[in-house]
């Protein structure tokens, strides 16, 4: 294999900076979390197009009824997270949203378990317990602040809960239909979603100030485009470990700016169960790891 032009880490540095500015964009918007979701998914599905349509388009044909299913599912789950989790913005602080929608690998272990039999280890669940310890402390401590800042934490863990089963969903149908084809047909069914969701609430899709249209654009082409498709590229370098660590640098990083540019302080209770949820994701990435490495030493 080619040695990249640029080191890795570059890339999924930049990406997780990206990513992690998406809830403060969401913030600094006025509109509400249907539209923001709907022009963030909507603009970037409009972004891919030419793409899609010049290189990818005659994959269309060779889709199966149920990769047609499973791919119009993945896009409504995904639509549901982002008003989930751009909603829990609104009665919950940056620092305690991020926390908690990155407790996805959590989530994700019930679902690969269930659905696909994957191993569960003593370790992963050990590593479970000590991330719900520190969601639930987070959870306890913006409930002694109010009890919307609590109902925001909630909001949060269901927009885990909806992006964990996108993924999940991704994870079978990826596996016989080009990243291209997946994500524009995952992003147009989560627009029309989205679309219908916002007519369903009677929010209006025009008449906002012009910084809010770049905040809508901005979302779709940093964390949608350009942070997650550094993260693909990444993979053909990196182990898809690094990256999953890197991402838990996401709502660090999303606190910090929320501090800058938001004035949003951080509460003791917020940081301590931040870092126990940071620390049960990343002895559960290290324990996964490790099993991969074994089985492939046995079968090698």
């Amino acid at each position: 294999m080619n040695k990249p032009t640029i080191h890795p880490y570059i890339p999924i540095a930049i990406g997780v900076l990206t990513v992690g500015l998406s809830a403060i964009f969401v913030k600094l918007a006025t509109a509400d979390a249907g539209v923001i979701a709907f022009y963030r998914m909507f603009f970037s599905a409009v972004i891919m197009l030419p793409l899609f349509l010049i290189s990818y388009r005659s994959e269309l044909t060779t889709l199966t009824k149920r990769e047609w299913l499973f791919t119009a599912s993945s896009g409504i789950f995904l639509a549901i997270h982002f008003i989930l989790w751009f909603e829990s913005l609104n009665y919950t602080s940056v620092a305690s949203s991020t926390v908690l929608v990155t407790l996805q690998p959590v989530f994700a272990l019930a679902g690969t378990a269930l659905f696909f039999k994957e191993i569960i280890t003593g370790k992963m669940l050990t590593a479970v317990l000590v991330a719900l310890t520190g969601s639930f402390i987070i959870s306890w401590g913006d409930f002694q602040v109010s009890g919307a800042a609590l109902f925001g934490d909630i909001l949060a863990l269901l927009a885990c809960a909806f992006v964990t089963a996108y993924l999940l969903i991704g994870q079978n149908v990826r596996k016989r239909i080009s990243l291209v084809t997946y994500t524009f047909l995952v992003y147009s069914v989560s627009s029309v979603a989205l679309f219908i969701y916002v007519l369903a609430i009677q929010e209006p899709f025009t008449g906002y100030p012009s910084s809010d249209w770049g905040w809508f654009l901005a979302l779709a082409i940093l964390p949608n485009l350009l942070g997650h498709t550094l993260f693909n590229w990444a993979v053909k370098w990196v182990s898809t470990n690094v990256v999953s660590i890197a991402i838990l640098f996401e709502p660090v990083l999303a606190s910090i700016a929320a501090y800058f540019v938001l004035h949003e302080k951080i509460t003791t209770l917020q940081l301590i169960g931040a870092i126990v949820v940071l620390t049960g994701i990343l002895l559960f990435i290290i324990d996964v790891k490790s099993i991969k490495k074994k089985l492939f030493t046995k079968n090698t």
